[in-house]
């Protein structure tokens, strides 16, 4: 061993942090992951663990700084921290919020500007992940991706800022300055929040995904990060811990490829991703040329690594708006989504040189009291605030509607449709999203975690034959039509429906995670359906955008078919659905009110034909009858979104309550036969 190696290797860990050329390549790999992963490239279907990846390496960065703190002061300066963080992260990201208003103002359909104006306010008062997380949750919120989604990142880290300092700072002072002791309560608490994490994947998916307390464990993963580096163990110094970062890499490259929109998520397979990272800063700090310092530290990987965060502030909005603007029912072609990715790096690299950079080094809020960093900053999400409602109020003061009335009109076959917005519309374009069956709002409706499978009843006549409703959200679209012969007393209704859980006898996955509910919820109705015998049973689900199951979707028709047969082979029942239309009808009304044809979708394209094939199929096999409804939503070229002054979907495939209603007539047309 050399003199030079020699001296490496006995070398004491280092306590002070320093710029690393490896963590910026770090961040280049992260955000470079996340970019290609929303381009829709084929290969990085796990991209999205890159924001994995900047909360361990935003942990670690920040708590090597306060901990450095703490051992040079014995306490954190808060206000100085707080200033710092501040001018680091939300110049730019205020001003591309800012940005993004205005062009979703210029070029979104109006009815989506209320969301906009949503994201806006959260972004401003820094809670987006926990927006996201409550509409995560509510299932009838059927609308494009947010332009702000991207930003429920950054929420969790500012909280995480905005906690992590006193959280050290009390734990040092409760350990009496012992750096090793803290670090057993810095363990302790990331491994609550990953037990929080794993466990909270059975509860709710969307708020383990968007909240604090389940993600703060993988910022916590890079402060254990920094408390090792900063131990001095004699290991660390060996040149072959090196080889750590390259087994991180690899093991990153590899969950990249292999994680896909499936894969349960976070829960225990972000520790994947998190350990990777940790492998790569922990190699990384290594000495001697055994790491991957020299591959992370090549000028393209610097670069991208310096402007990511601009980077990842830009690209999401260039990704989304577009496709608002062509239509959720018209993707967008890999090539021009990959333009639009290519789009954001010269426009990352002007934010990050016009705004980021020089706000950071801007001498007249470094050198005056942290006051003013933040006045400024509440003046900026002031700002933001007033731009936002203010668009929203702009869009609201449009028309929504033509100035012409249409006249009413009963379902019948082939319907033309409405070409125009009629002023007097039912429901409106603004109260579609509303126009929900009443099952929603009595708890007849069973929601993802429950599993009663008691159902509702309808109508007082004992004489009229029982019908049992059975089937997911679509199932619900048809109650207002059989409520209203309930009502008639044609029929005896009982109402069994339940989201995302179709009535065909498969195993789901729900956000990842297998679907127990379902089948536990679904195995209660058909045990009730035996004991009550009742008059018929109608089956009604939404295969049009198919459920993950257990064991992978490969030749799903079949999977369908079978599931159906076992179901109807337990029961007796006819099987209904409609159209789907793709996207929001009432979204792309509004930005067509002269052309309303524009927002209809053609007969093609509104029914995936194997799975009606094979849902005709399981009927007859099973010798049961399958309603073809179809007729009365679509002519031979479309499917129009308005029918006389009725608009016909509340979203892309639930029916509103009022058209509903109006296929009371024509649905007992269907049903009667099957019923004597």
């Amino acid at each position: 061993m050399s003199a030079d190696a020699r001296a490496a290797a006995g070398a004491p860990a280092a306590k002070k942090s320093g710029f690393r050329p490896d963590v910026q390549g770090l961040r280049a790999i992260a955000v470079l992951f996340v970019v290609l992963y929303h381009a829709g490239v084929p290969l990085i279907t796990g991209g999205f663990v890159g924001v994995d990846v900047f909360f361990v390496i935003s942990g670690f960065l920040i708590s090597t700084h306060l901990l450095e703190s703490l051992e040079s002061h014995g306490r954190i300066r808060f206000g100085s921290f707080y200033a710092k963080r501040a001018r680091r992260i939300l110049p730019a990201s205020l001003l591309v919020a800012l940005l993004t208003v205005v062009a979703a103002w210029i070029w979104i359909p109006p009815l989506l500007m209320n969301e906009v104006a949503k994201g806006a306010v959260s972004v401003a008062l820094y809670v987006p992940n926990m927006l996201f997380a409550v509409q995560g949750t509510n299932y009838l919120a059927e609308t494009s991706p947010s332009v702000f989604q991207h930003y429920w990142s950054l929420g969790v880290e500012e909280q995480f800022y905005l906690f992590w300092p006193a959280i050290l700072a009390l734990g040092f002072w409760l350990c009496r300055r012992s750096e090793r002791r803290l670090l057993i309560v810095v363990s302790v608490l990331t491994a609550i929040s990953f037990v929080l994490c794993v466990v909270g994947m059975a509860i709710s998916q969307p708020w383990t995904f968007f909240a604090l307390p389940t993600r703060a464990w993988e910022l916590g993963a890079g402060a254990l990060v920094a408390f090792l580096l900063r131990s001095g163990a004699p290991w660390l110094r060996s040149v072959r811990t090196g080889l750590l970062s390259w087994l991180g890499l690899a093991l990153l490259v590899a969950v990249g490829l292999l994680y896909t929109a499936a894969t349960p998520f976070p829960g225990y397979t972000a520790a994947l991703p998190v350990i990777a990272t940790a492998l790569l800063i922990v190699g990384g700090a290594a000495p001697g040329g055994a790491n991957a310092n020299r591959l992370l530290g090549v000028r393209p990987m610097q670069f991208v690594g310096a402007i990511s965060y601009s980077l990842y502030l830009v690209h999401w909005p260039l990704q989304v708006i577009p496709q608002v603007v062509a239509g959720e029912e018209s993707p967008l072609p890999l090539w021009v989504k990959l333009l639009l990715g290519a789009a954001a790096f010269p426009l990352a690299w002007l934010l990050f040189r016009v705004v980021e950079r020089p706000v950071i080094a801007w001498a007249p809020l470094r050198q005056r009291s942290q006051l003013w960093t933040g006045a400024v900053a509440l003046a900026a999400s002031a700002a933001l605030i007033a731009t936002g409602g203010s668009s929203y109020l702009l869009t609201q003061e449009e028309e929504a509607a033509t100035d012409v009335a249409a006249a009413a009109e009963a379902p019948r076959p082939n319907p033309e449709g409405t070409d125009f917005v009629p002023e007097n519309l039912t429901p409106s374009l603004e109260e579609a999203e509303d126009d929900n069956p009443t099952i929603y709002a009595d708890g007849c409706h069973r929601q993802e975690p429950d599993t009663d499978p008691s159902g509702c009843r309808v109508g007082d006549d004992e004489d009229a034959p029982l019908v049992f409703l059975f089937g997911d959200s679509h199932a619900a679209s048809w109650y207002p039509a059989l409520a209203e012969l309930a009502e008639q007393g044609k029929i005896r209704l009982d109402t069994n429906t339940k989201s995302s859980c179709t009535s065909a006898d498969l195993r789901q996955l729900e956000s990842g995670v297998e679907y127990t509910e379902c089948d536990e919820w679904r195995a209660g109705v058909i045990d009730r359906i035996n004991a009550e015998q009742p008059d018929l049973v109608l089956l009604t689900n939404y295969p049009g955008a198919p459920p993950e199951l257990v064991g992978g979707n490969d030749d799903f028709p079949a999977k369908w078919q079978a599931g159906l047969e076992s179901t109807i082979g337990k029961i007796d029942g006819p099987a209904v659905d409609v159209p789907n239309q793709g996207s929001t009808s009432a979204v792309c009304l509004s930005a067509h009110l002269e052309d309303a044809q524009e927002c209809a979708i053609p007969v093609g394209e509104a029914f995936d034909a194997p799975l009606v094939t094979a849902s005709e199929a399981a009927a007859t096999d099973s010798g049961a009858t399958f309603l073809d409804l179809g007729r009365y939503f679509c002519n031979e070229e479309n499917c129009p979104a308005i029918i006389g002054n009725t608009l016909v979907y509340r979203d892309g495939h639930h029916l509103t309550a009022h058209f509903s209603r109006q296929m009371a007539e024509p649905l007992w047309k269907e049903l009667e036969p099957t019923i004597g």
